[in-house]
């Protein structure tokens, strides 16, 4: 065009905006300023828009200060694309300031502003304003519901819900789904019951993914025969609807229903083959899985990344070397991307496999591209498992010096390198600074490495006031790790305390009364050694015998 207005300036940055082209859009508007061409508020609301879109570049008062100075920040249009983009920029009290300083305001801009504290977590916030609406539309009451979903307050969804079908408003499938989605995860079996019922009376059960939602929340819920009574009423050509009752067996151990029932599928697609792969990995049972995953490749579906993570874990509880190398060859000539759990799963794979200097070469080939911890997690816990402690706590000090923040599963296999390498003092700094540094509470398994760092210290008097001070009631293998310790260095009044409180979260713990017994004899007081086997012969409690596996 030899002259463009700003009319043709709008039209092209509202389509370019419209069609997702963003940056082509931001561009029209910047020969737009530098030509002299005055926007109007059409076009910096597509400008605002087209910002809030763009991941990175997204800076509210850049754009503010846009509309101040071509005064147009008064007009609703674009005072609510302001209010979405601080809300994008998780700026709430910028977006509440124009919001409060709005002289006029439509519906669109009330339901903006509801989604900014909806999508913030502010759900008490996002009440207030809710009960100020002077009109309720059906995108008002589902951001309400949602908000409240995300906080599993359901009790509070169930009701707006009501409130919102008094009203004359009838709830979309999404809506629904989502609502149905967190009474299974809740376990709310009658909140559930409720939605089913409205789904049927409003015409929304017989859509597919409905069929399958409702599946998957009586299997949450642990009745399967309800589960399999919606499945076999609905159409058994959904793939949908066969994936949710494996994936529900699953979830209630039923492995072999689940096998059953894959087995009898008319079609699968990845989501089939990826659940039953990773059920019988979760099951140990590594063979089945590797074969599934070959009769998968073979019929000729392409593997996805919760497959490959599923078969590696299987592969790795083989320990078959040959068959991980495979399955890297297989991502490698596939070009699968190598994202942070895939790569954990092959940094894990090779050292529970015994290469962990292949899982070290890995690990130092992606470090640098990982986004988030889990390939450091893998690396620091296999090397302080399979032999290299010294190198496991080095690469924790490196991470120390990244961007990446340490979680829970970091510290674990650092207490595990510092327990495998004797480090107690080591270990006891790096048990104290988990919440001192990092806010991260320890669990019962981080007690239970550090108690098992002191325990072979000899520390025991420590261990038991450590114990005592737990936030959480000590378990069974929290006693048995000091009971053992007591074992180990002849410690005979803390091991009849420890077998005290083993015999009593299980009478039957043949493991615990053996300890005692030896740590009996091994001081010499074979009076008790008598008593103590006589009192398990007595009552019937038996030492599960151990087994080993040389392949």
């Amino acid at each position: 065009m030899p002259n463009k207005d700003c009319v043709s300036f709008t039209t092209m940055v509202m389509g370019l905006a419209q069609n997702d082209r963003f940056y082509d859009a931001l561009e029209v508007f910047k020969e737009m300023r530098l030509v002299g061409v005055k926007p109007n508020e059409v076009t910096l609301a597509s400008v605002i828009s087209s910002y809030s879109r763009l991941d990175g570049i997204c800076n509210g008062s850049m754009v503010h200060a846009l509309a101040l100075k071509a005064g147009l920040e008064g007009f609703i249009l674009v005072s609510t694309n302001l209010i979405h983009i601080y809300s994008v920029d998780s700026r709430l009290d910028d977006a509440k300031g124009i919001f409060n300083d709005m002289r006029e305001r439509n519906l669109i801009t009330w339901n903006v502003m509801l989604n900014g504290f909806s999508k913030a977590g502010y759900v008490d916030a996002a009440r207030d304003l809710f009960e100020k609406f002077p009109g309720k539309d059906l995108v008002s009451w589902s951001t309400m519901i949602g908000a409240f979903v995300r906080k599993d307050r359901l009790d509070d969804a169930l009701v707006t819900l009501r409130e919102m079908v008094c009203y004359g408003f009838r709830p979309n499938e999404v809506l629904t789904v989502d609502l149905v989605s967190a009474c299974g995860r809740l376990m709310n079996i009658n909140g559930g019951q409720q939605l089913h019922c409205i789904s049927i009376k409003i015409g929304l059960d017989c859509y597919v993914f409905m069929q399958a939602t409702i599946i998957h929340f009586y299997a949450a819920c642990k009745k399967m025969e309800l589960a399999h009574l919606q499945f076999e009423l609905g159409c058994k050509e959904n793939i949908s609807s066969w994936n949710a009752l494996i994936a529900g067996f699953l979830t209630n151990g039923m492995v072999d229903l689940a096998s059953k029932a894959f087995n009898s599928m008319p079609n699968r697609d990845v989501v089939s083959w990826s659940t039953i792969i990773s059920a019988y990995a979760q099951n140990e049972q590594s063979e089945l899985a590797f074969e599934r995953f070959q009769e998968m490749l073979t019929s000729g579906v392409q593997p996805n990344e919760i497959t490959m993570v599923s078969i590696l874990s299987a592969i790795a509880q083989l320990g078959s070397l040959k068959h991980g190398k495979w399955v890297h060859d297989y991502i490698l000539d596939k070009s699968i991307p190598l994202n942070d759990n895939l790569t954990a799963g092959l940094i894990d794979m090779y050292a529970k496999c015994g290469s962990i200097k292949e899982a070290l070469e890995l690990f130092n080939q992606e470090r640098n591209r990982a986004k988030s911890v889990s390939p450091w997690n893998a690396i620091i816990f296999g090397a302080a498992v399979h032999g290299n402690p010294e190198t496991s706590l080095r690469i924790f000090s490196d991470l120390e010096n990244t961007h990446l923040k340490p979680n829970s599963v970091t510290f674990l296999g650092v207490l595990t390198a510092c327990c495998h390498a004797g480090l107690v003092e080591q270990g006891e700094s790096y048990f104290k600074c988990m919440k001192q540094f990092y806010n991260i509470d320890p669990n019962i398994k981080h007690y239970g490495c550090f108690l098992d760092l002191l325990g072979r210290a000899g520390r025991l008097e420590e261990a038991e006031r450590t114990i005592a001070s737990m936030p959480m009631k000590a378990d069974v293998v929290i006693w048995g790790t000091l009971l053992a310790a007591c074992k180990t260095h002849g410690n005979v009044e803390i091991a009849e305390k420890a077998a005290v409180s083993l015999e009593k979260l299980e009478p039957t713990h043949g493991g615990g009364r053996v300890l005692l017994s030896n740590t009996y004899a091994d001081a010499g007081r074979w009076d008790e050694v008598f008593l103590v086997r006589n009192a398990m012969l007595r009552q019937g409690v038996q030492k599960v015998p151990g087994c080993s596996d040389v392949s």
